[in-house]
């Protein structure tokens, strides 16, 4: 009997552990909360939105000059206004070439002129003399022969005088030109003369632009255009005026444009067409008050905001917002997310702008969600800035 006492006693414990796992309470389930996921938003409504495009160019000189000596001698003077960076106003005396030679010869040209004359007076007394001669043969002067009347010889004296008056004219038109005036209110941008430098007849003395105006051709794009209204190039039109903005002096400035034309071509290279916008005195030469007047330099680099279309009672939603396949997802009333299509009418660099899709105050996820889920949980966080989410 004692052989089985060891197999009795774990038959025994083997026993008690089941009846003690058959009888043991059932485990309290805690409930699992759903997880949300976190998102920021931003309470969308209607509105109307003008567009802007932007664009990029350099300023330019509305005219540019080389200018070129029409005479040959010695430069004997030159203005303090021609350096380079010098300013001048339209018929300012930039230089004077050596007068002498064209003084001479308009000397020797209104002698000549003079000699012609007294000569034609001396052929118009011997032509009367001639008519006179012809009278006392008793024939009429219709019949006389040109050469007994002199006529030939009056027209001759005539056309030296016209010759005479026309070499007076070139010669004061030469000397003239021996002293170099500003052909209008600009600066000097090369300077290729000095005193006492011989020049001749088409050597360059220097280089000059005018500062009443500057322009920048400015590249739009297909799709710039389609954003833009049509452009009428009548000054007063206020959607002809262009925002500049860049760098002048070491600070940042702005200047207002007016497009004043097209130049009416697509470039082979960029498939861009360019409109050109003015500037009026951009070196704030004729303000009273220079300062707070920025000079727009020549050659400075900006970025022009023209104005757009006008769209009325639209959607006006963060890029980041768009999803896939043109849908936006919201946030409903039970703090889940639902996804709706919309209809994108146009863009810019920072928003979509959607007519369809959305209702009034729709609560629109802006921040980055990964796999958008229908029905997917949320947790709005956003921080407030001023009243309004960031």
């Amino acid at each position: 009997m004692k052989k089985f006492v060891p197999i009795l006693l774990v038959l025994g414990a083997i026993a008690v552990a089941i009846l003690m796992s058959v009888f043991k309470p059932e485990p309290v389930k805690d409930e699992v909360p759903e997880a949300a996921l976190a998102v920021k938003t931003q309470i969308i409504n209607r509105s109307e939105v003008t567009l802007s495009v932007e664009s990029q160019g350099t300023v330019q000189p509305r005219t540019r000059t080389t200018l070129i000596s029409e005479v040959s001698g010695i430069v004997l003077e030159v203005s303090d206004s021609f350096i380079v960076g010098g300013s001048f106003e339209a018929g300012d005396i930039l230089m004077r070439i050596d007068p002498t030679d064209y003084e001479v010869a308009l000397q020797r040209a209104k002698a000549q002129l003079i000699s012609r004359t007294a000569l034609l007076e001396f052929e118009k007394a011997r032509t009367a003399q001639a008519k006179k001669e012809w009278q006392m043969t008793g024939r009429p002067e219709s019949e006389a022969p040109i050469l007994a009347l002199r006529e030939p010889y009056l027209a001759e004296a005539q056309a030296n005088i016209l010759h005479a008056k026309a070499e007076v004219k070139q010669a004061k038109l030469k000397l003239k030109r021996a002293t170099i005036r500003a052909p209008y209110a600009g600066m000097v941008s090369m300077k290729s003369v000095d005193i006492g430098q011989y020049v001749t007849t088409g050597s360059p003395l220097g280089e000059t632009f005018a500062i009443d105006f500057v322009e920048v051709r400015l590249p739009l794009t297909e799709r710039d255009l389609s954003q833009m209204t049509t452009l009428s190039f009548q000054s007063a039109d206020p959607a002809n005026t262009v925002v500049l903005s860049g760098s002048a002096n070491g600070r940042s400035a702005n200047w207002s444009a007016s497009v004043v034309r097209s130049e009416g071509v697509v470039d082979e290279l960029n498939r861009s067409q360019y409109v050109v916008a003015r500037v009026s005195d951009p070196y704030r030469l004729n303000q009273s008050l220079k300062g707070n007047a920025v000079p727009l330099l020549v050659g400075t680099f900006v970025t022009a905001t023209l104005k757009g279309k006008v769209l009325s009672n639209v959607f006006k939603v963060p890029r980041s917002a768009l999803l896939q396949g043109s849908r936006v997802a919201v946030v409903d009333k039970m703090q889940r997310m639902q996804i709706n299509s919309v209809d994108v009418v146009s863009s810019d660099e920072g928003y979509y702008y959607l007519s369809k899709g959305l209702k009034e105050g729709a609560e629109v996820i802006v921040s980055a969600i990964g796999t958008p889920i229908e029905g997917l949980k949320l947790e709005v966080k956003n921080s407030f800035n001023n009243g309004s989410a960031e």
